[in-house]
């Protein structure tokens, strides 16, 4: 059984790191305390939407824009809040029938760039690879090339 369970995670870590391209895992699920639909920034195509007059285009094109209002600006891009975030309950109102962005938040690539999740947030990302298995192969690479060595007090 042990066997077995190291198999799966291997073929699991294979998986999500040269299939997907993933570096970490997204467990947990969510506990509806509304903060990813305040406060968010929002990509289109490869890029944060950056300025109001490219936002007010996408407007145009999907209706799912229409739900958002700008609350402020920074130098990552525009700052969103979702207009189905009913205040109260702190729940969506259009749960059933939310945008694909909601459906799979939260992001891997949003994360690495350096946003953080509430701490009231249900999901949590732990990296596929572990800091000290990254650590040990730059110790054994660092010491073969170069006679670099690394000292840990």
């Amino acid at each position: 059984m042990n066997l077995l369970h190291k198999l799966f995670g291997a073929l699991k870590r294979f998986y999500y790191l040269k299939i997907l391209r993933r570096k970490y895992y997204r467990s947990g699920k969510c506990n509806c305390c509304g903060c990813c639909c305040e406060k968010i920034y929002v990509k289109h195509g490869k890029n944060i939407i950056y300025d109001e007059e490219l936002f007010n285009k996408l407007k145009t094109m999907h209706s799912f824009y229409d739900d958002l209002e700008v609350i402020d600006k920074d130098e990552t891009g525009l700052v969103f809040r979702c207009n189905n975030l009913d205040p109260i309950t702190r729940k969506c109102k259009i749960h059933r029938r939310r945008a694909k962005i909601c459906r799979n938040y939260p992001q891997e690539e949003i994360f690495m760039m350096g946003a953080q999740l509430s701490d009231d947030c249900g999901y949590k990302f732990t990296p596929i690879v572990p800091f000290s298995e990254v650590f040990e192969k730059v110790l054994k690479s660092k010491s073969k090339d170069s006679g670099c060595r690394f000292f840990i007090e």
